[in-house]
Parts: C-alpha cells; structure tokens; sequence
C-alpha cells in the first residue's frame, strides 16, 4: 500500500525549521489517545491541555513522527519542527487536497449535515475508493485533519462543514475547494450567536466561496431561505443549481415516503428519473437527506441507481437516531439514541419517528429531553413551542431536564409529566427506574445537555442486547 504521506511530501508542505527524519505516515491525528501505528501526530494547543504534553507517549505508541512548535523532553522518534502547529496542519491539509484527483463535495446545514455525510460516503464507497470526514470533523481543525487523510487513491471525498459563530465556514470552504456543496437546510440552530436565520442562511452559503470551476451547489427547494442562498451561490460564482425536496419546482423530487419504524421506502424524481429505493433509516428528515445525497451523487457524476440502492443499508449512527434492542425484566425495551444533538427543527422530526415507531404489548412510549443549547433570548419559546409535538409523538411519560425544558414541562398534561430535574445526571437514574419491559424510549438533547448520561444509564439498567 502507498504511504499516506512520506517525510519528503511533509517537508514540501510544511517547511520546517530543520531537515525532517526518513518516514512514512499512514494517517495524521491529532489525539494522542487514538494515535495508531504509522500515524503523523500534531501537538495542537488548546485551551485547557496543550499537545506537546503528549508526544513522547504518541511516538510510543508508534507514531511515525510528530509536528511540534518547541523541543519536547523524552520524545524517542522523529519530531518536525514548525513556528505553529495548527497552520501547519492546515498546510498539509491544503497539500492533500491540490494532490488529489478525486472528486470532492462539502456538506453544511442546521441539521442533517453529519447524516447526509454519512450517506454519501455509503453510497459513493460502493462505486470507488472514498474518503470522508469522521464522526463530526467539522470545525478548524477537524477539516484540515480529514483533508490531510485524503488518501492519493481516492475517487470521491465527502466533507462536513460546521459553524455555531458567524465567519467560520467560509475559511474552511476555501480549504476543501469542492466541486460540489450541500446546504440541507437552514433552522434556528445557533441562533443564540447568529442572532437571527438571516444571518445563519448568509453564514451557511458560505460553503462555496473558493468552489473548484464548473461547480454545482444542491440546495433545499422547500426551504424558505432558498432564494437567499441562491443568491449567495451566483455571488460567489457556482455554475449550477440544484434544488432537492417535496416542491414540485424542484430538480430532485421526494415524491413519497412510506414510513415504518425500521426504516422507509422512497420514491423520488431524479432529474425527472423516477427511481424507488429501500432506506435503513427511520423519518421523514431522513428521506429528505437521502434524495440530497442522491443530488450530490448526480452533480459528482456517479451512477444514481446504485447508490439509491446503496441506501438500504444506511442506518443512523449513536447519538443521532441509533435504535438499540435491550434485554429488560422478561422482555425488552427499544432505545432511540439521539443524544448528541438538538435544535427546533431536529426535535419534532425525531418525535414524528417515536410516532411511528409501536411499542411491544404492554409497552408505553417515553420521553427524556434536555435544553436545546445556543437558541438565544428566545430559548423558552422554542422549548415551549415543542408541546404540540410531544403531544403527537403519544408519549406516556416526559421526562425533562435543563432550565429551558421547565417552558416545555409547563404545557404538558400532567398525565405525561415524569419529572423534571435541573441536569442529565440527577434525571438519569428517574428514567431508568421508570422504564419496563415493551416500552419504547427517546432521548435526546443538546451535547452540552449531556443527555448520553442517560443513554448509559438505561443501558446499564437492562440486561443486555438483544436481537431484533
């Protein structure tokens, strides 16, 4: 296999203060705790811990050099030397992505992003060597890292962008120069530091300054910022346009979904191809991230049919939609892991899923909630404003955390009202006491609501997997 980067293609890119030792890298990270064998480690500076700490115990590991901006102690192995790490991992990054040949997209959006993500490297790994970025590398430094672990061979590369402070993704777009860029959608995520969906749309439609030539921006037709981002796309030079979503005006049409608990079958106008595909994930935001995939797909110039077919195995991810089967007194419970995230927009979609998903005989649906972080003056309203949902969604019981969560817990009937604690960890061991076997339950919440807290303690409540 062909080296990820040799020590002469690091020197060319970060032109170090001294002559770098022979080596090769067959990844770059920049986590001492994940450092595997052959992997370039960067010594980035944060703001609690400060990566040179760590070099020595990264080369122990069997990193194949580290990048550091001053001597370290006790470092057995190759050490490049740089004035700054961080611009130095933004370098190499930069140097990845001119070597590569591969055809490139960018994805960005309040919510769906990681999943659209997710589903093109599905898709596109079928047809030909992909990369993408991992988990949630979204920010400054998690582009450049995915960027510098483009590997020379590959065919497609599919990039997360992110943001939650205004002039953030433009800087990061100019580093992936895609050839195409998704915008899920536009909601009031972030709205806290943005100050209002103007300015998150302005924000977001920065995904395609700096765009490779003939570019192609895939945009949501039904969403009511369009004409905004439209405009922002001709500003900054996009060759094309494609809408995706249900408006009949749209290029690429959901035309139905037909949802079960397990998953959806699709049909959807392609260019006006009608194709009709299996989708292993639940909910309707999930069809609207399939048929963006599939836009993205087309603009990149891969074979649609095979990757709508490719679909049928997507499935969310933990902390974004996962369902677990747990062994639970003489029956089960189904947990819906949606832990990681929340917004005004990703909250009714994930109860329209708990909707549609049936309890076993004797089960309830149940409910565990913490604050929607980031949302502003504003934050109550929005909270409050999810009852109706929650009403739908046919929740037994509610249970709540976080200061915001107390607007929500007020207009809930009291027949559905669990408890409400100030924080995950005190409203952790009330959800799992509550639970019994057949019941069905939900958690989600912002990451600084912590609600995995939860997810772990109902799983360490049950008794264990179990099989669908």
């Amino acid at each position: 296999m062909t080296a990820l980067w040799t020590s002469d293609e690091v020197s060319r890119a970060l032109s170090p203060v001294a002559a770098v030792a022979s080596f090769e890298a067959n990844g770059v990270t920049f986590d001492s705790r994940a450092v595997g064998k052959g992997d370039l480690f960067f010594a980035l500076g944060g703001e609690t811990t400060d990566g040179h700490a760590f070099v020595a115990d990264a080369l122990a590991r069997g990193a194949a050099a580290a990048v550091v901006s001053r001597d370290v102690a006790g470092a057995q192995g190759p050490l490049i030397r740089v004035p700054d790490t961080m611009k130095a991992l933004v370098d190499l990054g930069r140097a990845g992505r001119r070597r590569s040949k591969a055809r490139i997209a960018s994805v960005t959006g309040s919510v769906g992003k990681t999943s659209t993500k997710d589903a093109l490297r599905a898709m596109l790994s079928a047809q030909a060597p992909t990369s993408a970025s991992v988990a949630s590398y979204n920010n400054h430094v998690g582009v450049p890292v995915s960027l510098a672990r483009l590997p020379r061979e590959a065919r497609y590369g599919v990039f997360e962008i992110g943001m939650n402070h205004p002039g953030e993704i433009e800087p990061l777009a100019r580093q992936v120069e895609a050839h195409v860029g998704v915008i899920t959608n536009v909601e009031p995520a972030h709205i806290g530091h943005m100050g209002s969906e103007e300015a998150i749309a302005d924000e977001k439609a920065c995904l395609f300054a700096g765009m490779a030539d003939r570019a192609v921006a895939v945009l949501n037709r039904d969403n009511r910022h369009y004409e905004r981002l439209l405009g922002h796309a001709r500003r900054f030079g996009v060759a094309r346009v494609v809408g995706f979503g249900r408006s009949e005006a749209a290029e690429v049409r959901l035309l139905s979904c037909n949802l079960q608990d397990s998953g959806s079958d699709v049909v959807a106008l392609i260019h006006g191809r009608r194709i009709e595909y299996r989708l292993g994930a639940a909910g309707s935001h999930w069809a609207l991230n399939s048929i963006a995939a599939l836009a993205v797909v087309e603009a990149l110039g891969a074979d649609v049919a095979a990757a709508a077919a490719a679909l049928a195995n997507v499935k969310a991810s933990p902390g974004r939609g996962a369902r677990r089967m747990l062994k639970f007194g003489a029956g089960t419970i189904e947990l819906l892991d949606e832990s990681y995230n929340a917004n005004p927009a990703s909250m009714p979609a994930m109860l329209a899923v708990l909707a549609h998903t049936v309890p076993a005989p004797g089960g309830r649906r149940v409910l565990a909630l913490g604050d929607m972080r980031e949302l502003g003056e504003g934050a109550d309203a929005y909270h409050a404003g999810l009852a109706d949902a929650v009403a739908a969604s046919g929740a037994a019981q509610v249970f709540l955390c976080g200061p915001h969560m107390q607007a929500l817990w007020r207009r809930l009937a009291p027949a559905q009202r669990g408890v409400h604690r100030p924080d995950s960890t005190s409203l952790a061991g009330d959800v799992a006491t509550a639970l019994r076997a057949g019941d069905v339950v939900a958690v989600k919440g912002s990451l600084g609501s912590k609600m995995k807290i939860v997810v772990d303690a109902i799983v360490a409540a049950s008794d264990g997997e179990a099989g669908r």
